[in-house]
């Protein structure tokens, strides 16, 4: 079954050129595009695309809200971000809204396909830069404690099953460390710290790393 895929941009010939690129991927079928975040809320009356890949920085609304929008009222979409743009406000607002990856314009069509790929399938895809922000402001971050979301009050309660050495191991992957990094800092083996990971997915609910450092972060669980 061929994957839906939408665009959003004010840029028409990147539109144009986004369409050529999925077009001749037999993966994905291109089920419409959109120059604003009002015209694809209006066209999305009509369809129900699997992946949606939005540009931030656009007129009205603009793309930040646009995901928030989506996701409130088809919360299966999966939300791809791409833009040009990779500064703290514009990455933690939209993974706050719902994001299910961010990556940049400067990706080749080869890269951004196989992107929108990994999202469809359930991954969280984040570009080098967009991961070394979300790093560096992971600690500074935090949530609404009255927030209804019902998913991120599931993740605090699933948060707070995890043992006192699980949420060290979920710290230092929020600073960036990796499993041979991990395992310095805690004088345990990397195969330790893989076992560790995998309980605390399966008791999180995440796929992988990065899903959760953006998980992390959503809800505030950074430094805790």
């Amino acid at each position: 079954m061929s994957i839906k895929i939408f665009f959003v941009d004010d840029e028409k010939l990147l539109l144009e050129s986004l369409g050529v690129f999925f077009s001749s991927d037999r993966d994905f079928e291109v089920v419409g595009s959109a120059v604003s975040a009002e015209e694809a809320l209006e066209k999305l009356h009509g369809v129900h695309p699997d992946v949606m890949l939005v540009d931030l920085n656009m007129a009205g609304i603009g793309g930040v809200r646009l995901i928030g929008e989506v996701k409130r009222r088809m919360p299966d979409v999966r939300m791809l971000v791409l833009s040009t743009y990779y500064d703290d406000q514009s990455i933690t607002s939209a993974l706050s809204e719902g994001a299910d990856g961010y990556i940049l314009k400067s990706f080749s069509s080869g890269e951004i396909i196989e992107a929108a790929r990994m999202v469809a399938s359930g991954h969280t895809v984040l570009d080098q830069k967009v991961m070394s922000v979300l790093h560096r402001n992971a600690r500074r971050m935090g949530s609404d404690p009255e927030d209804p979301d019902p998913q991120r009050a599931h993740f605090c309660e699933q948060y707070g099953k995890l043992t006192e050495r699980e949420r060290e191991i979920c710290r230092l992957i929020q600073d960036g460390r990796s499993n041979r990094e991990i395992a310095s800092a805690l004088h345990i083996t990397e195969g330790t710290v893989k076992n560790y990971l995998s309980n605390i997915y399966g008791t999180l609910g995440v796929r992988d790393r990065t899903a959760l450092a953006v998980s992390l972060t959503r809800t505030g669980r950074s430094g805790q």
